[in-house]
C-alpha cells in the first residue's frame, strides 16, 4: 500500500511537473519576439540611442496596455555599432528566436538583410530608410519602407527650397550642393535629386563625406568656393553636428541648409545651439511631440512605474518618437495579422508580413495608440509597401524645433516611375517574377 502511494504521489509530482513545464512553455510561447539591432556605441550613439529608447519603451508600453489581444512581446538588444557586417550576425543571432519582424536601423545592413528575408521569412521593415524602391511590394515582398523613403524625404526638401524661392520655377539656374554621408545611406537621394534637377534646371553638386564625417574641412572649403544656394545635408551621428559648426566656420548661412529626417534631431544641434539657429530639416510626419498623448501614456506606464530605459527628458524628442514610431508601425502589422489568422495567437512572420502588407491606420486608430497630432493615415497594399508619403519642415530655433511649413507630399509623378523602373531592374538582375494582382489575393 504503502509502495503504491509512493508511486501514485511520484506519477502526480512527475504530471505536475510536467504541467509546470508546459505551461512555462505555454507562456514562452504567448509571447511574440522582436528582434532589437540597436546601436548604443560608438560615433553614431548620439543618435542611436535615443531611437532605441523610443523603440524599447514602446514595447513596454503595449505590453502595460495588456499586449495585443492578450499576447506580449519580448525583446533582446544586439548592439551593432551601425556596422553592416555586426548588423548581419545579430540578424543571425536572433532570427531563431521566432522574429516577429526585424528593423536594422542602417540602409547597409537592410540591403545585406534584404537578401536573407525571403529564405527565412522575417519582414524588414524600415521606418524612413533603407532601398528607396522596396517601396514596390510586387518585387520586394519582404521590405516596408512604412511611412516614407528618402526619394520622399529628398522631394520634400525640394519642394520646401521651391516654396521658398516662391516656386519650384525659380529654381532655374540655382546651385544645390548634396553633401552626403559616403555610404548607401548617403547615396539614396541622388537619383531623386538628379530627376529633380533635370526637371528645374538647376545644378547639383555632389559632396561625399567619409565615414564617420568627423573631418570635413575639405568638403566645406568646396561649399565656400562654389556657393551653392542651398546645401542639403544627408548626414548621421557626428557627421551632422561637424558640418553645423564648419558651416558656422566658413559663414555659410544656416537657413540654406536642408538635412534629411536623420540630420534634423536634438543631438544634431544641441553642441552647436545658436550657432546652428535657423537650420532646416525634413520631419517624417512627426517632430518633438512632447505634449503628445504617447509621451504621457509612457511617463505614467513605463518609466512612472520604474520601467523607463532611458532619461525622462528624452522622452518625446524627435529620435525618441522615431524608435517608438517604428515599434508601433511594426507592432500594428501583428496586430492586423491577428484580425486575420486569429487573436490572441503568437504569429509567424509570415503572417506578420501579410499584417505588414494590409496595414489601415486611420487617424482614429493613430489617435487611440497615441499618436494624436502626430501621425497621419497610413495604408499599405500589396503594391503600396510605404503607405504614406507625407512630410513637413522643421526648424531649429536656438533652443528648440519647430514646425515651419505646412505638410509636404512626396510627388508620385516622380517618385513612383523611379521606384518602377529601379524595382524592376533589380527584379532582372536577380531573376525574380514580380507579384500579380492575382498573387497578392492568395
Amino acid at each position: 500500500m504503502k509502495l503504491s502511494k509512493l508511486v501514485l504521489a511520484s506519477t502526480l509530482l512527475a504530471a505536475g511537473a510536467s504541467g509546470l513545464f508546459a505551461g512555462n512553455a505555454f507562456a514562452q510561447a504567448k509571447e511574440q519576439f522582436i528582434p532589437v539591432l540597436s546601436y548604443r556605441t560608438g560615433p553614431y550613439a548620439p543618435n542611436g540611442v535615443p531611437w532605441a529608447n523610443g523603440y524599447v519603451d514602446y514595447i513596454k508600453l503595449v505590453n502595460a496596455r495588456g499586449g495585443i489581444n492578450g499576447v506580449k512581446f519580448s525583446f533582446e538588444e544586439c548592439e551593432t555599432g551601425y556596422d553592416t557586417a555586426r548588423s548581419v550576425e545579430c540578424y543571425e543571432r536572433l532570427k531563431g528566436k521566432g522574429a516577429s519582424f526585424v528593423q536594422p536601423l542602417s540602409t547597409g545592413a537592410t540591403f545585406a538583410i534584404t537578401e536573407k528575408a525571403p529564405a527565412d521569412k522575417i519582414p524588414v521593415v524600415t521606418v524612413g530608410y533603407g532601398r528607396s524602391e522596396s517601396a514596390d511590394g510586387s518585387v520586394f515582398k519582404w521590405n516596408f519602407p512604412i511611412a516614407g523613403t528618402y526619394w520622399v524625404a529628398a522631394d520634400a526638401i525640394i519642394q520646401a527650397i521651391g516654396n521658398k524661392e516662391g516656386g519650384l520655377d525659380k529654381l532655374k539656374g540655382k546651385k544645390v550642393a548634396l553633401v552626403y554621408h559616403d555610404s548607401p545611406f548617403g547615396k539614396e537621394p541622388i537619383p531623386l535629386l538628379q530627376e529633380r534637377a533635370a526637371m528645374h534646371g538647376f545644378n547639383l553638386t555632389l559632396l561625399p563625406v567619409t565615414a564617420p564625417g568627423v573631418e570635413q574641412k575639405a568638403t566645406w572649403l568646396q561649399v565656400r568656393q562654389n556657393r551653392p544656394d542651398y546645401v542639403v545635408l544627408w548626414g548621421w551621428g557626428i557627421m551632422n553636428t561637424t558640418a553645423l559648426k564648419e558651416a558656422q566656420a566658413t559663414g555659410y548661412p544656416r537657413e540654406k541648409m536642408y538635412g534629411v529626417w536623420w540630420a534634423g534631431a536634438e543631438p544634431d544641434v544641441k553642441d552647436v545651439a545658436d550657432g546652428a539657429k535657423g537650420y532646416n530639416a525634413v520631419t517624417m510626419q512627426h517632430g518633438a511631440e512632447p505634449q503628445s498623448k504617447l509621451v504621457k501614456d509612457v511617463m505614467a506606464m513605463v518609466h512612472g512605474k520604474g520601467q523607463g530605459t532611458g532619461p525622462k527628458e528624452e522622452v518625446g524628442q524627435v529620435l525618441y518618437m522615431r524608435g517608438a514610431m517604428s515599434a508601433m508601425l511594426g507592432i500594428e502589422g501583428v496586430r492586423a495579422a491577428q484580425d486575420r489568422f486569429g487573436k490572441g495567437k503568437v504569429m509567424t512572420g509570415e503572417q506578420v508580413r501579410w499584417g505588414l502588407e494590409n496595414l489601415n491606420l486611420t487617424q482614429a486608430k493613430l489617435d487611440g495608440l497615441g499618436f494624436a497630432g502626430v501621425m497621419r493615415p497610413i495604408s499599405t497594399s500589396c503594391v503600396d509597401h510605404m503607405g504614406a508619403a507625407w512630410a513637413r519642415i522643421h526648424t531649429w530655433d536656438g533652443t528648440k524645433w519647430q514646425f515651419t511649413s505646412d505638410w509636404l507630399q512626396g510627388d508620385e509623378q516622380i517618385i513612383k516611375p523611379l521606384v518602377k523602373t529601379t524595382a524592376a531592374k533589380y527584379a532582372a538582375d536577380k531573376k525574380l517574377t514580380p507579384r500579380t494582382p492575382a498573387d497578392c489575393q492568395s
